[in-house]
């Protein structure tokens, strides 16, 4: 019977396909178990999809290609083949005999030139023979040059007895060279890649004529058209001889880019050697060459004043992508060469070009305007910083640059030819053009939340796009630099359009919030003067709209455009305190507006100025008899009555903001302030603690539990503002606070009793858990801010630890495991970590609290319980870094398991756990180094299967980017050994050889492991790599590279991303850039946000 179930015929089939008893191979039986593992409707689609898995697992299935290859009558059943052929390629190519490997290779020729050279088979099997060229590609990475050195002279002689089979050829080409200098770096050695790359420099001279040949005489389009696309691949490496010494762009520019069919691979080709950059001058003639004779050919086309927009929306696909690739052209080749073009002769042609490209910049496609974008950014830096260092040598101006020229020049005079100020004063007519274009088109900042959705009505912003702000602050800094270079052409061009937007004559919501986007994007880069002179221009001009504006959807648009403008020029409201608190008052109004999103970027725009002008509200100003913190501290409970609970909380964060500042001049008594701030939420508490004095149950009731996580909220987001502060607001209610816990910790517990896990997911206790986390989120970030004068460490724990340990940590061990909060962990980390040996005397007992139950939690699988995971796994890192000695205070079942969860740690697929246990185990060493009593005992328990778990994570390809930390703990671990600190046997000295001693044992138990573990490496490949691991004079970055090469040999040639080994350079590079960058942005005024500038205030 049993043979009757569809996954016992699959398996049946499964048998016959690997039984290699039998000489010929089933074909047809495998067709039919891949016409089921692609039929949806097929019962059996479930194990025939098993069923090939496993045959691909299968080793020698590769013996069988052939016959599938052949005989299949099913599409998939030959890709199927194809790719168990590939397979072998790639993982099993250097163990296969050479008569096998010879075998393959001429098959897969063969197999190619059969179907390349019929044009119906070509035609119809066009995918199979891609997919063809692939392998043949991947033979050709094992066996050429040193194997096949006769390939390209074969390819290329073969190519001229049929177009069609030349068709193929180039494919294949194109194909190898995207392989060798495109995808070679993580996965062939580097002497393989050069070896490679030199072979296919030194035959390119017979590559090249074949190019030639095919262009001059071939009249076959699809032939031509491949021949461009392999040829715009080589460009990027030949020699520059076949570029600049022969006809090639002759025949580019003459007789393809001419024609519609193909002008945009020509186009292609023009723009990789138009972006040839950093080459010799006497190149420079051949470039204005270039660029001149493609101006004309282009002019011949559309002229520069054409408008694009209607032609680019309602032109097909190819001139969409034409235009595309204009604009990548005059990009690349401008960035390379746009010094060459600046003299006399040629100007007239660079200022057409970049009057092109100015109109390009405006059809309306995103990706073409990021193209253009990144150009114009480049191009305004690059003129901004050149004014600069010629107007002040050495260093940065610190102020506006305007387009007079240099000091001494007399003002209106043409400044002299190749000067700086020449240079801007003949941009200045095509900057005009990209400041319209910049203002027009200007992105979201990610401070709005009021946007227009698909519908046309004005809704507040659920999601951010990342995509959006990004290109914001690409087009903020381009504008920064654009209003340096001539800051009243950037002033006249924004506010004739705000003139147009107040009488109406062009206002839109789109019009409107572009504007002030832009205008608030310019923050800093005027004087304060001229900076003054536009914003209260800019202000009055919105308020006046927003007053004269009908309709809700009308008035959010102006509102939020005036809250970002306003947030956004911190320096001028410091300077004007009656416009601030005529700011504040207004923002206040807005918080009473009911409109979707209004309310929101009220508070966060009174949130960045409380942060930004601080001290304004708490120190005296010109004609107040006192500091306005008093006046809204007064009127808080108006201000916030139509707030959302979030609002509120967020409203509080503001004012805590405000008392955050110590500085001298500050004379409000803040620890007062604060107890009037917080008498609101006070009386609340009393209220709630008052009622639950005379009956517990009210504690139950929903309304009151929400308020109560309202309250702990609203402290919350105080405690982080003001830090030590916080510790007499603390004190009012602390242990009230404590006792609601415990309460809820019982109530839960009893409701688990009861009813089982499901009371987890009813309403009312997962309420009462929310109070339970904000009780733990307010104490740990208390504790995070804690320090003196009002709340010193040592005083914290002795005052507010002792209290807390008993109902936090009694309620987590005892419960089950899905009603235990991850903040716990999160809480004691933050008491570890800031409180250091203060609490070193409590770690063992939190330890046993917290450490067995919930390692039972995580270590199931690696799915189950991700905050608990993380949140666990930074306790103990901190228990390790502050508290060390604490570890080995613990039971020794204890400390074992500490090991255990660090190694399952860094087994762990997650990679930020991961990475967490890596350092983890690297600091416990550290340590253990430095604990001479401890280490020996560490050592001998431990250190043999930490080498054997590192190297095993180390080599499974799920791990490659913790390898900047598996070679450091390797090599910690093996220099140990080698230099004799590790003075207890590692071995069973019973079974032992006499005089055996560690280094010894441990060389011949790694070659034994790497041996059992990679049958196809040799005995030499291991000694040799075993030795380099306990080469004592090997520094990190050569041991890092030892342990590269061996990884690459064991998977050389493998379709995975090993970009992971190269993390550290990659991560290292970034943030060195990063840093530059960072030091270029500060020195220009306005290219750092207010928000992003730290400002003692």
């Amino acid at each position: 019977m049993a043979a009757n179930t569809p996954s016992a015929t699959i398996e049946e089939k499964l048998t016959r396909l690997l039984d290699f008893s039998v000489s010929e191979f089933d074909v047809p039986l495998l067709d039919s178990v891949v016409a089921s593992a692609y039929d949806t409707t097929s019962p059996e689609r479930a194990a025939a999809n098993s069923a090939l898995m496993r045959l691909q697992e299968c080793p020698d299935l590769w013996t069988r290609a052939d016959a599938i290859l052949e005989r299949s009558t099913r599409p998939d059943a030959r890709f199927f083949g194809l790719q168990i052929l590939d397979d072998a390629i790639r993982s099993r190519w250097k163990i296969l005999p050479a008569e096998q490997r010879t075998g393959i290779r001429n098959y897969v020729v063969g197999k190619v030139i059969a179907m390349s050279s019929d044009e119906n088979t070509a035609g119809r099997e066009k995918f199979f023979v891609s997919k063809l060229n692939l392998t043949l590609v991947q033979i050709l990475k094992q066996e050429w040059p040193h194997n096949w050195p006769t390939f390209v002279s074969d390819l290329v002689g073969s190519s001229k007895t049929s177009e069609l089979l030349c068709e193929n050829n180039v494919e294949i080409l194109r194909l190898l060279s995207e392989e060798v200098f495109d995808f070679s770096r993580d996965q062939m050695t580097t002497e393989k890649v050069r070896k490679m790359k030199e072979s296919l420099n030194g035959e390119f001279a017979s590559i090249y004529h074949l190019c030639e040949f095919i262009l001059e005489r071939s009249q076959r389009p699809t032939l031509l058209t491949a021949t461009l696309k392999t040829l715009q691949r080589f460009l990027t490496w030949i020699p520059l001889g076949f570029i600049f010494q022969t006809q090639l762009i002759s025949v580019l520019l003459e007789r393809f880019f001419p024609q519609p069919a193909f002008r945009s691979h020509a186009l292609e080709c023009l723009t990789e050697i138009g972006s040839l950059a950093d080459l010799e001058p006497q190149y420079d003639p051949l470039f204005r060459q270039l660029f001149t004779g493609f101006m004309t050919r282009l002019g011949d086309i559309f002229p520069p004043e054409t408008d694009l927009r209607p032609a680019f929306e309602n032109g097909s696909e190819d001139d969409c992508l034409f235009v595309q690739r204009l604009a990548l052209f005059f990009c690349g080749f401008f960035r390379a060469h746009i010094m060459v073009l600046e003299d006399k002769e040629h100007q007239p042609h660079l200022m057409k070009g970049l009057f092109y490209l100015v109109k390009i910049s405006e059809v309306p496609d995103n990706e073409i305007f990021k193209i253009c974008l990144e150009y114009w950014n480049i191009l305004a830096q690059d003129l901004y910083r050149n004014a600069a260092e010629s107007k002040f040598p050495g260093q940065h101006r610190p102020g506006v640059l305007s387009l007079d020229g240099p000091p001494g020049t007399r003002p209106g005079s043409a400044p002299g030819p190749g000067s700086p100020a020449a240079r801007k004063y003949m941009y200045g007519p095509v900057l005009t053009g990209v400041r319209r274009v910049m203002i027009e088109r200007m992105a979201k900042p990610e401070e709005v939340l009021i946007v227009e959705d698909e519908n046309g009505d004005i809704v507040r912003e659920t999601t951010k796009d990342t995509d959006v702000i990004a290109q914001y602050k690409t087009m903020r800094e381009t504008l920064v630099f654009l209003t340096h270079l001539n800051c009243d052409d950037t002033e006249n061009i924004m506010l004739a359009k705000l003139t147009l937007q107040v009488d109406g004559t062009q206002f839109s919501w789109n019009n409107l919030n572009t504007l002030c986007w832009a205008i608030g994007s310019i923050s800093g880069s005027m004087s304060e003067e001229e900076e003054k002179r536009f914003l209260v221009t800019v202000i009055k001009d919105l308020l006046g709209l927003c007053e004269m504006k009908r309709g809700k959807d009308n008035k959010a648009v102006i509102a939020s455009n005036i809250m970002y403008v306003v947030g956004q020029y911190p320096r001028f409201l410091r300077a004007h305190w009656k416009f601030l608190k005529t700011v504040v008052n207004k923002l206040f109004e807005f918080m009473h507006e009911s409109h979707p999103g209004v309310q929101d970027m009220a508070c966060d725009t009174f949130l960045k100025i409380s942060q930004k002008c601080k001290r304004k509200f708490v120190t005296m100003q010109n004609e107040e008899t006192q500091p306005f913190i008093y006046e809204l501290v007064e009127q808080l409970p108006s201000i916030i009555s139509d707030l959302e609970p979030h609002q509120v909380q967020a409203f509080y964060e503001s004012v805590g903001c405000m008392l955050s500042d110590k500085g001298q001049m500050v004379t409000v008594d803040r620890s007062a302030m604060l107890g009037q701030l917080m008498e609101m939420p006070n009386r609340s508490w009393r209220a709630i603690m008052d009622q639950a004095n005379s009956n517990v149950e009210s504690l139950m009731v929903p309304g009151t539990i929400k308020e109560i996580i309202k309250i702990l909220k609203s402290n919350n987001r105080v405690c982080n503002m003001v830090g030590s502060l916080f510790a007499n607001q603390l004190q009012t209610f602390f242990l009230d606070m404590l006792n609601v816990y415990k309460v809820y910790s019982e109530r839960i517990s009893r409701a688990v009793a009861e009813q089982g896990e499901i009371a987890t997911k009813m309403s009312l206790i997962r309420s009462m858990r929310s109070a339970k986390k904000e009780v733990l989120r307010l104490l740990a970030t208390f504790i995070e801010k804690s320090g003196p004068p009002e709340a010193d460490p040592a005083a914290v724990a002795q005052g507010f630890i002792p209290p807390v340990l008993d109902p936090i940590l009694g309620d987590y061990q005892r419960n089950i495991a899905g009603a235990r909060d991850p903040e716990v962990l999160a809480l004691f980390a933050t008491v570890v970590q800031k409180l250091k040996s203060h609490v070193v005397g409590e770690v063992p007992r939190i330890m046993e609290a917290i450490f067995e139950c919930t390692l039972q939690m995580i270590t199931t699988n690696f799915e189950d319980f991700p905050e608990h995971r993380i949140k666990f796994f930074v306790f103990l890192r901190a228990v390790n870094s502050q508290c060390f000695p604490a570890l080995f205070n613990i039971p020794a079942a204890h400390q074992k398991l500490v090991v255990d969860s660090v190694v399952w740690a860094f087994k762990h697929t997650e990679r930020n756990i991961a990475e967490t246990g890596l350092e983890i185990l690297h600091e416990l060493l550290t340590n253990v180094g430095r604990t001479p009593n401890v280490a020996q005992g560490f050592y001998q328990q431990f250190l043999l299967t930490l080498i054997q778990d590192v190297f095993a994570v180390m080599t499974d390809r799920l791990h490659k980017s913790g390898f900047k930390l598996h070679a450091t703990l390797l090599r910690h671990m093996f220099h140990l050994v080698q230099m004799n600190q590790v003075t207890v046997p590692l071995f069973d000295p019973a079974s032992a050889p006499p005089g055996q001693s560690n280094p010894v044992f441990l060389r011949e138990h790694l070659s034994n492991m790497l041996i059992t573990s990679f049958p196809n490496l040799t005995r030499s490949q291991v000694s040799l790599f075993v030795d380099g691991m306990f080469d004592l004079k090997m520094e990190l970055p050569a041991f890092k590279m030892h342990l590269r090469d061996f990884l690459v040999q064991l998977k050389e040639f493998s379709v995975e991303d090993n970009s992971g080994l190269f993390q550290e350079e990659a991560d290292e590079v970034t943030k060195r850039r990063d840093a530059d960058i960072r030091a270029q942005r500060s020195a220009v005024p306005g290219i750092l946000k207010p928000s992003e500038i730290d400002e003692d205030l």
